[in-house]
């Protein structure tokens, strides 16, 4: 651990990008603590479930990390709302207050003094420089078999991962994409995504070849409103690029229909991951209400 007295000694520019860099890697190590508690001794999540701080870091780490935190406090640069008071009390607090500070305390902690020293730099936030809670891979992954996505010329790195993601956290059985695709091993889309690339299956796929033995829909305008649709137990919805929406090759290839989301803005337009979270939603509830119906 760096001695605080020579960060107090640097340069405030790069006293500040040094303590982004100290702070992020700390979240990071603080999440791998709260995960390993959980596995190792306890249930449930250890995110919402209050756990000691004690009981995870040593006096003197908690101590130098609050030292830490009192530079980003002291800091004259950054937006002295971006620590609540509920950080400044921690901050500030005796030793015994120390003590009965949580571990999801300090996490938070870290988490605001570092986006208010990114703020304070002049840097515009960016997905890639979130700091997210990194979960096992499962031994066995719950799905619904036949529930696939077929994305046709995704180009933003962002939204390939975050279309993985979301299918992943709704079971999608598989993923589908386009030769023109970006691709989900990409940096960014493996960020958005969460790892969830590595464990659902995708594939290349022309538009000709999708499987003929299941029905193929498409999410785009002009549809059948998603409250009206009757969505198959199995099936392939297209999903189109972000600038194009979906081919007139895909929409004809769609032959069991075309689903909408219906919207009332000036703009009536939504992000094609934001739209895919909306649609699968829908065709998970849809397929859960129907098997509780038929009990």
């Amino acid at each position: 651990m760096i001695p605080l007295y020579k960060l107090e000694r640097l340069p405030a520019g790069q006293r500040r990008r040094k303590l982004v860099r100290l702070l992020t890697e700390w979240e990071r190590r603080l999440y791998d603590l709260l995960g390993s508690f959980r596995a190792g001794e306890t249930g449930g999540d250890s995110l919402s479930r209050r756990i000691s701080g004690s009981s995870i870091l040593p006096e003197s780490e908690r101590a130098w990390l609050l030292g830490i935190c009192r530079l980003v406090l002291e800091d004259s640069a950054i937006n002295q709302d971006a620590l609540t008071g509920a950080d400044r009390q921690i901050i500030t607090g005796t030793p015994a207050q120390r003590v009965e500070m949580s571990a999801q305390e300090l996490l938070r902690l870290c988490n605001h003094a570092r986006h208010a020293l990114v703020h304070a730099t002049g840097a515009l936030p960016a997905d890639w420089d979130f700091v997210h809670p990194v979960s096992g891979i499962p031994g066995e992954r719950n799905y619904r078999s036949g529930m696939m996505v077929y994305a046709e010329d995704l180009r933003s790195p962002f939204n390939m991962g975050s279309v993985f993601r979301t299918a992943e956290a709704f079971g999608a059985d598989r993923i589908l994409l386009s030769p023109g695709c970006v691709s989900p091993e990409h940096p960014r889309s493996a960020r958005s995504a969460m790892g969830c690339v590595d464990y659902l299956p995708w594939d290349r796929c022309a538009l000709e070849d999708l499987p003929k033995n299941v029905p193929v829909f498409a999410l785009e305008t002009g549809g059948t409103p998603l409250r009206d649709f009757v969505f198959p137990r199995e099936g392939v919805v297209i999903l189109g690029s972000e600038e194009l929406g979906v081919s007139p090759e895909a929409l004809e290839r769609a032959e069991y229909g075309r689903v909408s989301i219906p919207m009332t803005g000036i703009k009536a337009s939504i992000n094609v991951g934001v739209a895919f979270g909306i649609l699968v939603y829908a065709w998970a509830d849809y397929l859960d209400r129907s098997a509780s119906n038929a009990r």
